[in-house]
């Protein structure tokens, strides 16, 4: 894709406060130096402020099929499109994702509408490659119902509001999707899980019952059945589920995939293997999940080559995931090469009487492999119970955006600062960095609670870490730990003393 289809927007209005227009500006500045990291940020920031925006997001929608995130940029680009039908631009890059991700007849469809709008236009040359492309597959094309696209965005937004833990949004969409739509299957399947990961269990079954009843033999329904029961701890019918599972012989991709992944999730490795290797072998090019699933189904079945060649799929998609490792829990101590890594020290902490200890938890999880896992599990995190400190921590924990005009939230990051610092600083969250973080939030939780500021992050962090050390009676010196900090020894030791403020009765 050329930088030439990202077009600055004429404004005649610069406000001091940055908006939508300023971050888009920004970003289209970061791509004219081809600094992609930077423009994709600051275009996802415009998104966020401008949603109703159609060049923005149509900008956006570029820069997601740069990264051949297809999906998402099909959906952006057609939210577009619903919000500016008549923009040729537009209408030509709808044609063009639309191909990447095998709507050929709407590929076609807007391709034509293009050249009849733009005769001259700048994309008469890849729109006409469009066409020959369709006129040399010819009948192989399948019609699509005037309102695939619709339904197609409409369940892309669902799942991203259920990969974010917004299932009560996710629900309302779905619903008015199975009104819309009472054939829709899919649609009820990804309900079910909503309503399961709300609670409501008994609606989740009745869905997928429903399902079974009017398209018999449905898999995605049996699977989520079985990762019901698997949650549930129901043995006996997880048992029965799994009989049934083992049995099928799916031809499809989609099918392939969600057997495999259901099967891994439940611990069933060997079976889990077998389908998502076939895939791979046979040219799969999957999303993150896919490779997630079968570097952990390779790895506990023994192939390392897969599971570390699938890994490395992986992080080429998903560069975040780097060092996460499902498998590193298991190696050298308890945590690992980092507490983030250990699924079930995580889960102890969330599920911690002590609210500090949660907190801890919901730090670690921002940065683990099981994030999503834990996250969609049904018990774990039982967010109506959360305190308000609790639920800005998950929030940060899934990297929403920050109010930093409110006094509180501001302190609140910067009481995540503090964290952050601890473990770049330590560059790995090992045995006694996570105590020192324990400490830490057992400090930072009764501090913030008195509306403590947090102003110098890097001096707190040094005092938590130097007062670890000498409660263990370890000969560290303050000079140290103020070199390392970047302070002074004279500011360490303020903060040492504010801190001891907030030292919790059952500490002393």
């Amino acid at each position: 894709m050329e930088n030439k289809r990202l077009k600055a927007k004429t404004t005649n209005v610069v406000s001091f406060v940055p908006n939508g227009d300023y971050y888009y500006n920004i970003a289209l500045k970061a791509i004219d130096r081809d600094e992609m990291d930077k423009a994709y940020k600051f275009i996802k920031r415009a998104a966020d402020l401008s949603p109703d925006d159609a060049h923005v997001l149509l900008q956006y929608g570029i820069l997601e099929m740069e990264l051949q995130n297809f999906e998402h940029a099909y959906e952006l680009i057609h939210t577009a499109y619903s919000l500016e039908p008549n923009e040729a631009e537009i209408i030509f890059m709808l044609a063009e994702v639309s191909g990447c991700i095998g709507h050929i007849a709407d590929a076609q469809k807007y391709a034509a509408r293009y050249l009849e709008m733009e005769p001259n236009g700048a994309y008469i040359e890849d729109a006409s490659e469009i066409l020959e492309f369709v006129d040399y597959v010819g009948e192989e094309i399948d019609d699509m119902d005037e309102f695939e696209g619709a339904k197609h965005v409409a369940q892309e937004k669902a799942r991203r509001h259920m990969e974010q833990g917004d299932f009560q949004a996710a629900i309302e969409m779905l619903e008015q999707m199975i009104e819309e739509y009472p054939d829709l299957w899919n649609a009820y399947n990804n309900l079910a899980l909503a309503y399961f990961y709300i609670g409501d269990a008994e609606q989740a079954r009745a869905l997928l019952y429903k399902v079974l009843r009017e398209n018999t033999g449905n898999l995605h329904a049996i699977c989520n059945l079985t990762v019901f029961a698997y949650y549930e701890r129901n043995t006996e019918e997880l048992e029965n589920l799994l009989s049934i599972l083992k049995k099928i012989q799916p031809f499809e991709w989609d099918n392939r995939y969600k057997l495999g992944a259901t099967l891994a999730l439940i611990g069933q490795y060997e079976e889990a293997y077998k389908w998502l290797r076939s895939m791979s072998k046979k040219g799969y090019e999957g999303d993150p999940g896919f490779y997630f699933w079968l570097a952990q189904s390779a790895y506990f079945t023994g192939h390392e080559a897969v599971a570390n060649d699938s890994w490395k799929r992986l992080i080429q998609l998903d560069p975040t995931k780097e060092g996460m490792e499902p498998w590193k829990s298991n190696e050298g101590t308890i945590f690992g090469d980092s507490a983030e890594n250990h699924r079930e020290f995580i889960i102890r902490q969330l599920s911690d009487e002590h609210e500090s200890s949660r907190l801890f938890g919901l730090f670690l999880l921002k940065r683990s492999a099981f994030k999503q896992e834990i996250v969609a599990h049904p018990t774990i995190l039982d967010v109506e119970k959360f305190s308000g400190l609790e639920k800005l921590c998950l929030a940060y924990a899934l990297e929403y955006d920050f109010n930093k005009n409110s006094n509180e939230e501001k302190h609140f990051l910067r009481f995540m600062e503090v964290a952050e610092l601890i473990t770049e600083t330590n560059e790995s969250i090992s045995l006694e960095v996570a105590q020192i973080l324990s400490t830490w939030f057992a400090l930072g939780e009764i501090a913030f609670q008195q509306g403590y500021a947090f102003k110098n992050s890097a001096a707190l962090a040094a005092a938590v870490e130097y007062s670890y050390n000498i409660a263990l009676e370890k000969k560290v010196t303050k000079k140290t730990i103020a070199g390392k900090y970047g302070i002074s020894t004279a500011t360490l030791t303020k903060y040492s003393d504010e801190l001891y403020e907030f030292i919790p009765a059952d500490f002393e």
